[in-house]
């Protein structure tokens, strides 16, 4: 179930050292260094109903993520640090602990500016926090292709109802080494209309991306392997793109945005698609998905103008709040030799409905029902069928 993925000591052992000698300024101010201890945790289970098809997904429980970070001012620059623990279930030591945000920023007045490892500007659902998320798991497009935390720099504009966000990466990140190459992103959003209980957003981002040749020479294939029926449905991920003949390989992407707030209503959607080409081979994704939300208890979801995304929801009642959602998500990866019809044709789609307690805000229970589909379209047969009940306990501070 984990990913191979550790960099023996030097990133994840550099991380927890950075934690550790940045712990006793939490909370206390200096004068010049200043700093603020996080963390989450968010503990998961999940029960299968798998078809005969291949091997079936076990039913278990998982500590998902379990982080801390330090957060403050260092002479002048915002920093954080930040890592997840949560590794350190299945391997006890430092190499199980993984980077997340280890990143300096400064504002001017035109901006944010952010060199280190941190989450790129693309597509809302990515940039959504875990912490706020209205399901346990991101789209199928934004778990597949979102580029998450890399090692970059990256500028931020904010203004009352716009963004616009720019970013040059690397491929890898801290524990991420293997992935090799370097990209240039961009996402932008606009909303006309952010008051309370009463949302418009749209948005867009793209990325350009070019891999040094995956599969070749200690460099990581490049494949797209979505979870269809959540995190611990391993069994049932189907590869959708495949470029592991060594060939440097140009990736573009794209992701359309909207979402709109209506009192206790809440609607969020994208299209996103991706486009890979090696020179001898090209592929393509494309993807959608569409959720709509409600709090029974009177609840608004909360919008963040300034990082363009929704935010922590707050209670109105000591009881808490209660949400019901439902999304339908879709991605198809389509691959071939140039000028030769496809040789692949793979989709997958998964309905999930949602049932939410946020009984304080920063205190939530998460239960989610997902069906989900792998489909062969050259073949025209069904890949596999799952349906997985999965939940989660969460707390962050």
């Amino acid at each position: 179930m984990r990913k191979d993925r550790r960099r023996p000591f030097r990133g994840s052992l550099s991380t927890l050292l950075l934690l550790a000698l940045a712990a006793p300024v939490a909370n206390a101010d200096e004068g010049n260094i200043t700093g603020e201890l996080g963390g989450r945790l968010h503990w998961d289970f999940a029960a299968f109903d798998n078809d005969q098809r291949g091997t079936p997904n076990a039913d278990g429980t998982e500590v998902r993520r379990l982080t801390l970070d330090v957060a403050g001012k260092l002479f002048g620059l915002d920093y954080k640090v930040e890592g997840n623990f949560a590794d350190l279930q299945d391997d006890f030591s430092f190499e199980a602990v993984e980077a997340w945000d280890v990143y300096l920023s400064r504002k001017f007045s035109a901006g944010k500016l952010t060199v280190g490892q941190f989450k790129q500007y693309f597509t809302l659902d990515d940039r959504i926090s875990s912490n706020y998320g209205v399901f346990l798991e991101r789209s199928l497009f934004a778990q597949a292709l979102a580029p998450s935390f890399r090692l970059g720099a990256g500028w931020l504009t904010a203004s009352d109802n716009h963004t616009i966000a720019g970013n040059v990466y690397s491929l890898e990140s801290i524990d991420a080494w293997q992935t090799k190459g370097h990209a240039i992103g961009s996402r932008g959003t606009w909303a006309p209309m952010h008051d309370e209980g009463r949302v418009v957003h749209l948005g867009l981002s793209a990325a350009r991306e070019y891999y040094d040749h995956p599969g070749r020479d200690g460099a990581s294939a490049l494949r797209v392997r979505p979870r269809p029926a959540g995190h611990l449905s391993d069994e049932s991920r189907l590869t959708l793109v495949n470029f592991n003949r060594g060939l440097d390989t140009d990736v573009d992407k794209t992701s359309l945005e909207f979402a709109a707030v209506r009192g206790p209503v809440h609607f969020q959607s994208e299209i996103g698609d991706a486009r890979f080409d090696d020179g001898v081979q090209g592929a393509r994704v494309d993807s959608a998905y569409g959720a709509v939300g409600w709090f029974i208890t009177g609840e608004s979801l909360p919008y963040d103008n300034g990082g363009g995304r929704f935010g922590r929801v707050k209670p109105r009642h000591g009881s808490g709040a209660w949400q019901l959602a439902l999304r339908y998500d879709t991605i198809r990866g389509r691959q071939n030799l140039h000028g030769v019809r496809d040789f692949s044709d793979l989709s997958i789609d998964a309905t999930t409905a949602a049932v939410n307690w946020h009984l304080r805000s920063n205190l939530r229970f998460l239960l989610d029902w997902t069906s989900s589909r792998n489909y062969d379209h050259l073949r025209a047969r069904t890949l596999d069928r799952t349906r997985a009940v999965t939940g989660r306990f969460q707390y962050d501070f």
